[in-house]
C-alpha cells in the first residue's frame, strides 16, 4: 500500500495531553514572540474515530471525500492512508490529491458543471468518473472526455416541505432522453447521482432519492448500460452535539438501500461526506486586531478598521446609551458587551457575527473557535493579501496505531493491541472509546 501518512505530517500527542493543551502552548509561543497571526490546531484522531464510525453505521457505502470541503494536505493524506476517496470539483483538486500519489480509479470529478479545460485535464490523468444532469454538460464530456464514465445526476427530493435552494439534477421525466443522448454519442453510462445536502437529509426526502434513482437504473438498464453505481451524496451531520442524529440518518439509509438495492444486486454504493468528517477536528484562534465603540444606536456599525494581520478579527463594542439604566451584570468583574466581530480589513462583506455578548476584549487577546474544519481552509494562498492560516495537525499514539491497521500492520506487543481500544481522540472532551479490528480499505469503484 502506499504511504500517504507518516509521523513527520503531524505531532504524536501522548496519553493525558490534549488538543486544548497544544493550542495554549502555541498561543504562549505566539505571544512571546510577538507573533498575531491566526492558525488552525487540527485533531487528525478525529478524523479517525468519525471514518470507523461511518464504515461501521454505513458498512455497504464507500466513502469519498469531498475536496473543497477542507483541501488541506493533512486531512487528504489521512483520508488516502485511511482507503478513502476523493470527489473533486475542478482541475485544481484533483492536481492536489494526485500529488500526494492517489490512484486517479480513487477520483471522482464530481461537479456538476465543469470548465472543458478541466474536463480534458481529468481525461488526460486518467480520471474517468464524471457526472451529467444536462445535454450541455454531456456534449461537453463527448468532445472532450470520450472514454468517461459518467453519473446521471438526478435533482434530490423535490417536495413542497424541500428546503429552497439552487439545486443540480435531472428530473426523472427527462431521464431517458438524456440516457437516449449518451447512447447516440457513445458514452458509458455507469449508474446514478443524488445529493440532498444537510437541510434536507431527512428519512422520508432520502427513500424517495433512492426509489427515483432505481428507477433511473432500469431505465439505464434498458437502454443496455451495464448500471453499478450509486452515489447517495453528502450532508451528514459533523459535530459531536449530533451524533444520535448520524445514527439515525444511517439506519434510514440502510433501510432504503436494502429495499431499493438490495445486496448482492451488483451495485456499489458511494457518499460524499465533506462535513462529517472535518467539521469538529479543527479548532481556529486569532487575534483582535482593532476595535472601537460605536454608538448604542448603530449597533451594526463596523467601526473604523486598524492595520491587522492575516486572517484578522475585528472588534466593536457599542457604547452604553446615557438614557438606558446600566443592566445587572452577571459577573461583575467581567462584565459582557453586546459585539460583532469582522474579518480582514478592507473585506467589508466578511461578517463574523453580531450581537455576541462578550467581555471587553482588548487589541491582541485571542479568540478560539471550535468546530472549524470545513469550508474554512481557503484553496488560494491568501485572501486579501493575508497569507493562509498555518495548521498544526496532532493525533493520538493511540489513533496512530489504528492507523497502521489500515496499512495492515498489526499493533507490536500485547499492550499495543489493548491500547487500540483507548479512546482514539485527543479533543477536549472526549471519552467515547473504539475497538479497532483490521479493516480492508475499499477497493477501487472503476
Amino acid at each position: 500500500m502506499n504511504r500517504y501518512l507518516n509521523e513527520s505530517n503531524f505531532m504524536m500527542v501522548e496519553e493525558g495531553f490534549t488538543t486544548r493543551d497544544l493550542l495554549e502552548n502555541l498561543l504562549v509561543e505566539l505571544c512571546q514572540a510577538s507573533d498575531q497571526q491566526a492558525f488552525f490546531v487540527a485533531d487528525l484522531g478525529d478524523i479517525v474515530k468519525k471514518h470507523l464510525r461511518f464504515l461501521k453505521a454505513l458498512p455497504r457505502v464507500k466513502p469519498y471525500f469531498p475536496v473543497k470541503c477542507n483541501c488541506s494536505e493533512g486531512v487528504i493524506r489521512l483520508l488516502a492512508e485511511l482507503g478513502a476517496g476523493f470527489a473533486c470539483a475542478n482541475k485544481a483538486e484533483i492536481a492536489r490529491v494526485q500529488s500526494i500519489g492517489v490512484p486517479a480509479d480513487k477520483i471522482f470529478y464530481s461537479s456538476p458543471c465543469k470548465q472543458v479545460a478541466h474536463i480534458k485535464y481529468a481525461a488526460s490523468h486518467g480520471v474517468r468518473l464524471l457526472t451529467f444532469d444536462n445535454e450541455v454538460e454531456l456534449n461537453k464530456v463527448a468532445r472532450s472526455h470520450p472514454r468517461a464514465r459518467l453519473l446521471l445526476g438526478i435533482a434530490a427530493d423535490s417536495s413542497p416541505s424541500a428546503h429552497p435552494s439552487v439545486t443540480f439534477g435531472t428530473t426523472l421525466k427527462s431521464c431517458r432522453l438524456l440516457l437516449e443522448a449518451a447512447k447516440e454519442q457513445a458514452l458509458e453510462v455507469v449508474g446514478v447521482s443524488f445529493h440532498l445536502g444537510s437541510c434536507r437529509l431527512e428519512p422520508q426526502s432520502f427513500a424517495k432519492s433512492v426509489a427515483a434513482a432505481q428507477l433511473a437504473f432500469e431505465m439505464g438498464t434498458e437502454l443496455g448500460y451495464q448500471m453499478h453505481l450509486l452515489d447517495i451524496g453528502g450532508g451528514f451531520p459533523g459535530t459531536e452535539d449530533t451524533r444520535a442524529r448520524f445514527e439515525e440518518i444511517a439506519a434510514a439509509i440502510n433501510s432504503a438501500l436494502d429495499l431499493y438495492f438490495p445486496e448482492g444486486c451488483g451495485v456499489e454504493i458511494i457518499a460524499t461526506p465533506g462535513r462529517y468528517y472535518v467539521t469538529s477536528a479543527f479548532i481556529f484562534a486569532a487575534s483582535i486586531t482593532a476595535r472601537e465603540e460605536v454608538p448604542a444606536e448603530q449597533p451594526g456599525s463596523d467601526g473604523r478598521w486598524g492595520g491587522g494581520t492575516d486572517p484578522p478579527v475585528c472588534l466593536s463594542h457599542p457604547e452604553p446609551s446615557p438614557r438606558s439604566p446600566p443592566e445587572e451584570e452577571p459577573c461583575p468583574e467581567h462584565p459582557s458587551h453586546s459585539s460583532s466581530l469582522r474579518g480582514p480589513p478592507g473585506h467589508e462583506e466578511d461578517r463574523i457575527a453580531d450581537g455576541l455578548e462578550l467581555p471587553e476584549l482588548q487589541v491582541g487577546e485571542w479568540l478560539i473557535f471550535e468546530d472549524m474544519g470545513a469550508y474554512t481552509i481557503a484553496a488560494s494562498s491568501s485572501l486579501g493579501g493575508c497569507p493562509q492560516p498555518h495548521i498544526t495537525y496532532a493525533m493520538s499514539r493511540v489513533a496512530w496505531k489504528a492507523v497502521q491497521l489500515f496499512q495492515g500492520k498489526p499493533p507490536q506487543t500485547e499492550d499495543d493491541r489493548e491500547n487500540v481500544c483507548a479512546p482514539l481522540s485527543c479533543g477536549w472532551e472526549m471519552s467515547e472509546t473504539l475497538c479497532v479490528a483490521p479493516v480492508c480499505a475499499p477497493a477501487s469503484i472503476i
